[in-house]
């Protein structure tokens, strides 16, 4: 009897679970099966119209970035390295010491030239005084004119001697001087050469800096653009590292050519707020040569994978489809041209991701 009321109990369990199931898995009433249906098609995707549009003709070369202002800072004195405030990629003010070299002996050597100067001063009073004496002598008729002299050129001579005691000095203390490196002007550590507790010599060098707010680009033309680039005066600068376009200052043809290569170096000069770009950053230098009527598409509705390279075309009810494109020079940071594949006044999915994720749901 027990047994019978045992399955009578489980039948009652599972019954009761079967129906639980159907209440939550069954299938969905029809109106809440088309509003999921119609959610995602609610989501309107970001899109931008392809338009013809006149732009700028141009030249593109490949370039490098330089410091204007660069330089390496050496060691004047030797001694050894005591003191170093800096290291790479610190940001140094003019003037601000940067390192210290041991400088006992040097000051030692100052010493020893003011203490002549001091000996060689005492004697200059007692020879002028010698002489001033000698004057009155002679004109008492006590000495001779050749007694005076060698009294005035006694004086002379100790004057000589104070000169270049003091020139000496002056030396000395200029070689003190060269104990503490300062900065020669406001820039950036791009390298340091030495470490604490090293020998300096005359000539080793210490650090390297330059100054980020005079920056320009270096590249090099073939000779037949010149003229052309020279015409208009016009260029930007792409730097791909950091993504960046920068509007140019001035552009300086050098006046020399290159016989092997044929070609001639332009400089293009960089504005002084630039960040994020240094000296020896591959950049890409776009002259303007003219003008051109384009067909330019946003560069953030291109989609690449592998060797295909597409967009995806949002219709009027704003479904997108992928249709692939052949693109040609790259306009401006914002826009590139496109050679086929699309119409002018053609809508172009803005986030090609999530124009493909809408594409893939049933």
């Amino acid at each position: 009897m027990r047994r019978r009321t045992l399955v009578i109990g489980f039948a009652a369990a599972a019954a009761a679970a079967v129906a639980l199931v159907v209440a939550f898995h069954g299938p969905k009433p029809p109106e809440q099966a088309a509003s999921s249906r119609t959610a995602p098609a609610e989501q309107a995707l970001k899109s931008a119209a392809v338009e013809m549009r006149e732009v700028d003709l141009d030249y593109s070369a490949e370039a490098v970035v330089e410091a204007v202002r660069q330089s390496t800072v050496s060691a004047q004195i030797a001694g050894r390295i005591v003191d170093l405030r800096f290291d790479v990629g610190d940001y140094v003010k003019k003037g601000e010491v940067i390192a210290r070299i041991d400088e006992r002996a040097v000051s030692q050597a100052e010493a020893a030239s003011v203490a002549q100067v001091r000996e060689a001063q005492a004697a200059l009073a007692n020879a002028r005084a010698q002489y001033e004496r000698s004057k009155q002598l002679l004109a008492q008729k006590f000495i001779s004119q050749a007694a005076l002299d060698q009294a005035e050129s006694n004086y002379k001579s100790a004057q000589a001697r104070v000169s270049a005691l003091l020139a000496g000095a002056g030396q000395a203390a200029t070689e003190r001087s060269f104990a503490t490196i300062v900065a020669p002007y406001t820039g950036v550590v791009s390298a340091r050469y030495v470490e604490l507790g090293e020998m300096a010599t005359p000539g080793k060098p210490l650090f390297t800096g330059f100054d980020p707010s005079t920056l320009r680009v270096v590249a090099n033309v073939p000779q037949t653009d010149v003229a052309a680039i020279q015409a208009v005066s016009k260029a930007r600068v792409e730097v791909p590292s950091v993504g960046k376009w920068i509007d140019v200052k001035s552009i300086v043809v050098v006046p020399s050519a290159d016989p092997r290569t044929h070609t001639s170096r332009i400089r293009l000069e960089l504005p002084a707020d630039v960040r994020g770009v240094y000296p020896g950053v591959y950049a890409r230098a776009h002259f303007v040569v003219g003008r051109a009527l384009k067909l330019l598409a946003p560069r953030a509705a291109i989609l690449r994978r592998s060797e295909v390279t597409a967009v995806y075309v949002v219709d009027d009810k704003g479904a997108p489809s992928l249709r692939q494109v052949r693109l040609g020079e790259t306009a401006d940071e914002n826009y590139v041209e496109v050679l086929a594949g699309v119409e002018p006044g053609e809508r172009v999915a803005l986030e090609p991701v999530k124009a493909g994720m809408a594409t893939a749901r049933p």
